[in-house]
Parts: structure tokens; C-alpha cells; sequence
């Protein structure tokens, strides 16, 4: 059979082929995606996977796929994630960030995934600190946090308890370094175990701080009733001699020197 080259309109009178090949017109008019891939990562058709790993990235794309379930952007550059990265990823189940250079993740970093998200694996990246309002929503996740030089204090204590984490996740969280520092190089379960508490810590130093600025108010109190005091005492003592020193009013008799009773007399007659 021969084929005949026909110029793209005339694709137009295939449209009745359609209910019989509808790949091949799909193929034809290159339809057969309807969410692109993004340029650095590769999508399978229809296996829902989308692979930007090892691909030297120093930034989440921002056009993913949004029927997209497994995202792996393991062992990249990436150093951040900003607010809404995985916006609009409803179906996503697994995110693969590990062995990158994370320092940071945004409150709203996690926010509008649907909360179907069930791994989460952060493993291999430079956190030291996390806060948990990016993991507010992701309550059914499993987190890899393992292998992150974590500063262990009050915050980080905090965050282990409100997260829903399971007993070997914590278990490898390392302490790099600590709010006390003969607990550096061992476990963050190890040490709330053994009975350490860091927000305890903190609340002494609190209130030792409190205690220091109520004694310093106190005393500069103090001091300004003293001055206060000294002031109106010398200011006292200098009115005094001020009336010391005033001429003395004169002592001479009234009438020159007769009795009154005998004044009296006289001027009544």
C-alpha cells in the first residue's frame, strides 16, 4: 500500500478514524500527553513517576505534573524550598529530596498536596533546625530525617514530640551539635530517654533572665528615691541657712519705752 504525504489540514478528514485508531491520531497530532514533563526530568507515560534526580538541580521545578505520585529530586544542589513548591500535586505519595544541600524549608513549603503524602524522605541534606508549621498537614507522612546536622535544643525537642514519628526515625536523628555541649554526637532518643530536657534548659535561663531585669529595675528604683531623697535634703538645709542669714527684726520697745496701759490713759483723755 502506498501513502500518500498530506499537509497537516488535511489531517482534519482523519477526524472519522478516530472510534478505530485513536492512538495513531493521537500520535499524529502529538496529543498523546496532556501534562508536559519538565525539561531536566524524565515521565513515563502513565506510571504517575517523575524522575529529576542526579540532574544537577539547584531548584524545585515549577512545572511538574499534577497527576504525579512518586517525584524523586534526590542528589541534586537544591539548598531551599520555597513556599508552594508541590502546589496543585493532589496525588503525589512519595517526595524524594535526599542528598542535597537543604538548609531551609518554608512555613508554607508542603502546603496544597493534598495530605495523601505517605514519605516524606529528607535524609542526607544540611538541616540544623526545622520548624513544624511545614509539617502541620502532613500527618500520615513518614519522614527520613537521618544523616542532617541537627542542632539539638528546645526546638528540636519540640518538634520531635508534636511530629507523628515513628520510633526509628527518631532513633537516627544524630545530634552534629547541642544546646549543651557534652551531648553532641549522640542520639536525640537517646538523650530525651535518658531524661534530658532541653526546653527545661531554656526555661531556667528564662527566668534567670527575668530575675536579672527585675533586679536591675529594682535598683535603678532605688537609686532615684536616694537621689530623690539626698536632693530634697540638701535643697532643705540650703533654704535654712538662707533664713539664717536674714537680718534679725528690730527689738525696740513699742511706745519709747512706756507701758502700753500707760499709753492707753493718755490717749483716751
Amino acid at each position: 500500500m502506498k501513502w500518500v504525504q498530506m499537509p497537516f489540514p488535511s489531517l482534519i478528514y482523519l477526524l472519522p478514524l478516530m472510534p478505530t485508531f485513536p492512538s495513531i491520531f493521537f500520535l499524529i497530532l502529538g496529543l498523546h500527553s496532556s501534562f508536559p514533563c519538565p525539561q531536566s526530568c524524565d515521565c513515563p507515560p502513565e506510571s504517575g513517576v517523575v524522575w529529576c534526580n542526579r540532574r544537577d538541580l539547584v531548584m524545585i521545578p515549577f512545572d511538574i505534573p499534577p497527576d504525579t505520585r512518586v517525584l524523586y529530586l534526590d542528589s541534586n544542589w537544591i539548598t531551599h524550598v520555597p513556599n508552594g513548591a508541590f502546589h496543585g500535586l493532589k496525588q503525589l505519595r512519595e517526595l524524594h529530596l535526599a542528598d542535597n544541600l537543604i538548609e531551609d524549608i518554608a512555613p508554607g513549603a508542603f502546603r496544597g498536596l493534598g495530605g495523601g503524602l505517605r514519605l516524606l524522605d529528607l535524609s542526607g541534606n544540611q538541616l540544623q533546625k526545622m520548624a513544624y508549621t511545614p509539617f502541620a498537614m502532613l500527618t500520615w507522612a513518614k519522614l527520613e530525617l537521618y544523616d542532617n546536622p541537627w542542632h539539638c535544643d528546645c526546638s528540636l525537642q519540640e518538634l520531635m514530640e508534636a511530629l507523628p514519628l515513628d520510633s526509628e526515625t527518631v532513633e537516627n536523628i544524630v545530634c552534629a551539635t547541642a544546646a549543651w555541649e557534652e551531648y553532641a554526637g549522640r542520639t536525640l532518643a537517646h538523650l530525651l530517654n535518658s531524661g534530658v530536657n532541653f526546653c527545661l534548659s531554656q526555661q531556667r535561663n528564662t527566668d534567670l533572665a527575668m530575675l536579672l531585669t527585675m533586679f536591675c529595675w529594682f535598683t535603678v528604683v532605688i537609686t532615684y528615691v536616694i537621689y530623690y531623697v539626698r536632693r530634697n535634703q540638701a535643697e532643705s538645709r540650703r533654704h535654712l541657712e538662707y533664713l539664717k542669714s536674714l537680718p534679725l527684726p528690730s527689738k525696740q520697745p513699742i511706745g519709747n519705752g512706756k507701758p502700753l496701759l500707760y499709753l492707753c490713759q493718755e490717749n483716751c483723755i
